[in-house]
């Protein structure tokens, strides 16, 4: 499928301190066609047509009602994470856009580190560790 029938995907930005990371970027390439904010910010006009989905990604891009009303072809946003407190459900839902997120992405991380953390505290591996190597 060509790039230019490819549904439009908006993202804040590819990599750098609040992107989409690379690995991402190019998984998401091969079923749509990425649109960052700021070439979306620079032609509004014929950008806006193209997006299908927003990619929210560490709570970014911002989802208010001006980019709701500016998006008019846009079906789902598109939330990397477990919650979605950052987003105006009812606001988006008005738009006719569906909200999709990851619930269980990391909950057995989240689990590991817990018992971790538990096992740690308990044992006092921490206060352990810096006795057995003063200075470090």
């Amino acid at each position: 499928m060509a790039e230019e029938e490819l549904p439009g995907l908006l993202i804040l930005d590819i990599g750098g301190t609040h992107g989409v990371l690379e690995n991402l970027a190019s998984l998401l390439r091969k079923h749509f066609c990425l649109i960052t904010m700021k070439e979306f910010l620079e032609n509004k006009e014929e950008r806006s047509k193209k997006i299908q989905s927003v990619f929210v990604f560490e709570c970014r891009p911002t989802i208010n009602q001006e980019l709701l009303e500016s998006l008019p072809n846009l079906k789902v946003i598109g939330n990397s994470g477990v919650g979605v407190d950052h987003l105006d459900l009812k606001m988006i839902s008005n738009f006719g856009v569906k909200v999709t997120n990851t619930p269980h992405a990391v909950a057995d991380s989240t689990a590991d580190i817990g018992m971790a953390l538990m096992l740690a505290s308990a044992r006092r591996l921490v206060e352990g560790n810096v006795l057995n190597f003063p200075g470090s």
